[in-house]
């Protein structure tokens, strides 16, 4: 995907640019109070996490899909791709505190970085942690607002902004809710995927290059939310793959969080289908330990890979990647070709990364 390393590449810059730009001696476009240190801390903590990076494949599909109806630079995209990625960091920083990660994108959690700074004091610790995570998704929001789009265009990629957010957060109760399900079926599971991050990672980055661009949604929406759910599906089933199957060093994060964390996924879902009644026993004892140890997730693996759970996660991943392919295939001739292959492809690509 070398198309989507440029993106990458370039807007790494530009976010450190904006970061910048919130606190510049000489008048930064954030008015932050003038005493304390707490405030100061939770953006740079902010700024921290938003920069070590990620895959940034919101970015290139902003990007992307803007490409679908023109060549030109499109005004927008940056402050679009901005705050897409403020959102995630929002997003990120919650997450860790529901499942108590320590570590996240190669270094501490932000959850983890202020209970290190106040051992002694944990429920500030975890409030500084939740006020960090707001101060990012307000952030996102006020990019768009501030920019300098047209009103009526800047108004509504910020709607389409807030609706991904507030699905994010309905999606996140109900990946709650999803752990109370001893093994919760399909359905469910790609109902969770779609709210919890389908909504705002594919199909939001969609609209918003869209919209930049200056394109009408109405025709289309029905076969971008196609196309985004097949990616979204074949995508965190990979990613439940990585988390019981992956490589920590280039996952940048310990895996078998979602084993310590209880959370049913796509993986223990079907472990907890497929298991005998000693093999549910082991699983049973380790879901929800945030002390499980590495040699009960090694055997959590050799059991997960005796019932073929490491294949037919890989093959399901694979039949949803096709799904969202030839769903992109069929924009030839409406759209710009370029732009249509690199939807064409990425959903294989999503499928086979190893973070």
């Amino acid at each position: 995907m070398r198309r989507a390393a440029g993106h990458q590449h370039r807007f790494d810059a530009r976010f450190a640019a904006y970061f910048d730009s919130l606190t510049d001696a000489a008048g930064g476009a954030l008015e932050m109070p003038p005493h304390g240190r707490f405030p100061s801390r939770a953006l740079e903590l902010v700024r921290e996490l938003s920069l070590r990076g990620g895959k940034r494949l919101r970015v290139a599909l902003l990007h992307e899909a803007a490409a679908l109806v023109t060549d030109e630079v499109v005004p927008g995209l940056d402050e679009a791709a901005i705050s897409v990625e403020l959102l995630q960091t929002h997003g990120l920083i919650h997450d860790d505190i529901i499942d108590d990660t320590p570590r996240r994108r190669g270094g501490p959690s932000t959850y983890y970085a202020y209970r290190d700074e106040f051992p002694d004091r944990p429920a500030t610790a975890l409030a500084l942690a939740v006020l960090a995570g707001d101060l990012a998704a307000f952030l996102s929001v006020r990019v768009l607002l501030t920019g300098d789009l047209p009103p009526a265009r800047a108004l509504a990629m910020a709607a389409v902004h807030a609706d991904a957010g507030a699905t994010t957060v309905t999606g996140q109760i109900l990946d709650l809710e999803r752990d109370f399900h001893p093994a919760p079926d399909a359905e469910l599971l790609h109902t969770v995927t779609e709210y919890k991050s389908t909504r705002y990672s594919v199909l939001a980055p969609l609209r918003l290059g869209l919209l930049a661009a200056g394109a009408d949604l109405a025709p289309y929406d029905g076969e971008l939310r196609a196309y985004a759910g097949a990616l979204g599906i074949a995508n965190q089933i990979h990613d439940d793959w990585l988390d019981l199957f992956g490589d920590p060093a280039a996952l940048g994060k310990t895996p078998g969080s979602d084993v310590r964390s209880g959370r049913r996924s796509y993986a223990l879902a079907a472990l907890l289908a497929s298991a005998d009644e000693t093999e549910r026993k082991v699983l049973e004892g380790a879901l929800g330990d945030p002390d499980c140890d590495d040699d009960t997730l090694r055997r959590i693996r050799r059991i997960a890979r005796t019932h073929g759970i490491d294949r037919t996660l890989r093959t399901e991943a694979d039949r949803y990647a096709r799904r969202a392919a030839d769903r992109a295939a069929t924009w030839h001739g409406r759209w710009r070709t370029q732009a249509v292959e690199f939807f064409e492809h990425l959903p294989a690509w999503s499928v086979t990364r190893d973070r």
